[in-house]
């Protein structure tokens, strides 16, 4: 597995449900749901996280990880 890649991915699907509930700005979505706005913008450019942050993203969109993980991730 390329982790990179798989980075990109989960990027690729964070930034996607953020602009899916009509925030343009990373920083104004991650101000609404109390998560640290360097952080997040972080994780929508590939960084790896923690899997309680990952919890806590789910979080913010309302989600499962079933859920999350259910596009994007071919």
């Amino acid at each position: 597995m390329d982790k990179s890649k798989e980075l990109k991915k989960l990027a690729k699907r964070i930034k996607s449900l953020r602009l899916q509930k009509g925030y343009s700005s990373y920083e104004n979505f991650a101000f609404d749901k109390d998560i640290p706005r360097a952080q997040y913008g972080r994780y929508e450019t590939g960084t790896d996280m923690q899997y309680t942050s990952l919890l806590k993203i789910a979080q913010a969109f309302d989600m499962t990880l079933e859920e999350f993980f259910s596009e994007g991730f071919d």
